[in-house]
């Protein structure tokens, strides 16, 4: 794949190993955010708190990225996009490498939250970077081989991730995270070309992103439709083994398998995104509405359960369209709006887990975690058909005024 980002030359010198480096970061910051699924059994045996409250970390990891993608795209809106890149990295180096090294629970929720600043605006200028690279109606598809590194980590990092950590101990896999980090600002730096920078870019003008109204209501729609996949995936383990259950030495199959079903998702979804890009969306919604809602059956038996999470995983479709979207709808703040995608993404992450969190708490089964992900997916369809009323009314708005001064 071409890299269009150059600074002089306008293509990298290893084109393969470049996008290899930035698939790499997203290999590292995706094993961070999932792995910890696999491991809630462990942190909070070691840290001395119950499992639903080890969903506070997960929650905490998400709301830095809500919180770090817009203040990190506006503030450094004139950065060099490589060196930016690099930057990112390290500062999720440090944050991983600080969680394994946490004395407590609250001190190990706030170094997540840390960990989490860098992720949204990493994979936004990684995927502007991709869908600069190639023709207008193939967008999706390589924003979607960007995040193959992230929907990789789910099938193979995350895995690997919590093997290792119930061997020797969580620390082991934020540690471990954090060695990749660094490996990728290297290899960004040695395989990135330097990219360049728009001189008339100001915080302003990429903080105009967040009063489009079209803007606003595709990241709603991300922070919503998406959050049934976390609501369900970030107690799948305990759903699985305390109500299915499932022993406990199958949890790497599970994030396998889910692992599985997000890299289908996310390949899938590029592809419908790519022919139609307003129909794909809603259809990716009543899909993820669904399977999360059957989730709610099938996960009274490990084997049905087993298929419903790789199901579930096919909810990573929304990613690359939602993405598409964002960049169609955010004028010249483009680095804003391609951060923002993950930042909403995030923040389902955190609406889901404490959703799902709360109706456990409340006594509810399990696997009532899956009703939560289909009232999340509904919630997000309605939201997108508001904002193509919204579109509709503007448009005949338009129309009318321009008949009118005609």
């Amino acid at each position: 794949m071409q890299d269009t980002t150059t600074a002089a030359t306008g293509q990298a010198r290893r084109p393969r190993l470049a996008e290899f480096a930035l698939a790499l970061g997203g290999f590292g910051i995706g094993t961070s955010e999932f792995v910890i699924m696999g491991l809630m059994n462990r942190v909070a045996a070691d840290l001395a708190v119950s499992v639903p409250q080890v969903g506070y970390a997960i929650s905490s990891y998400a709301l830095g990225v809500v919180v770090g993608a817009p203040l990190i795209s506006a503030l450094a809106a004139r950065v060099p996009r490589r060196a930016l890149l690099i930057a990112l990295m390290l500062v999720f180096a440090v944050g991983n490498i600080a969680s394994a090294l946490a004395p407590g629970f609250w001190s190990f929720v706030g170094l997540r939250f840390l960990a989490g600043l860098p992720h949204g605006a990493y994979f936004g200028i990684a995927a502007l970077v991709a869908a600069g690279a190639v023709p207008i109606d193939q967008r999706a598809r390589a924003i979607a081989r960007v995040m193959l590194g992230l929907t990789v980590a789910i099938l193979i990092g995350a895995p690997l991730g919590t093997w290792a950590g119930n061997l020797l101990g969580w620390q082991v896999a934020f540690s471990a995270v954090g060695a990749i980090a660094l490996l990728t600002a290297l290899l960004i730096r040695l395989w990135v070309p330097p990219q360049p920078y728009d001189a008339l870019a100001s915080p302003l003008r990429e903080l105009s992103a967040l009063i489009k109204q079209r803007v606003l209501v595709t990241v709603a729609i991300a922070c919503v439709g998406c959050g049934g996949m976390f609501a369900i995936f970030s107690y799948v383990m305990p759903t699985l083994t305390q109500q299915a259950g499932m022993s406990e030495a199958l949890g790497p199959l599970v994030l396998v398998i889910f692992g599985l079903g997000s890299i289908a998702g996310n390949l899938a979804g590029a592809r419908l995104a790519d022919r139609h890009l307003m129909r794909a969306i809603p259809r990716i919604l009543l899909w993820c509405v669904a399977v999360q809602g059957l989730f709610y059956f099938a996960a009274n038996n490990v084997w049905s359960g087993l298929l419903f999470v790789g199901l579930v995983g096919t909810s990573m479709a929304l990613a690359p369209a939602l993405q598409t979207r964002l960049m169609d709808v955010a004028g010249d703040a483009q680095t804003m709006a391609a951060s923002m995608n993950h930042a909403a993404f995030n923040g389902a992450n955190a609406l889901g887990a404490w959703l799902a969190g709360l109706a456990i708490q409340l006594g509810l089964v399990w696997s009532a975690t899956g009703l939560v992900g289909a009232a999340l997916g509904l919630l997000g369809l309605a939201i997108f058909f508001f904002g193509r009323g919204l579109e509709r009314r503007d448009a005949g708005l338009r129309l009318a005024a321009g008949t009118n001064r005609s």
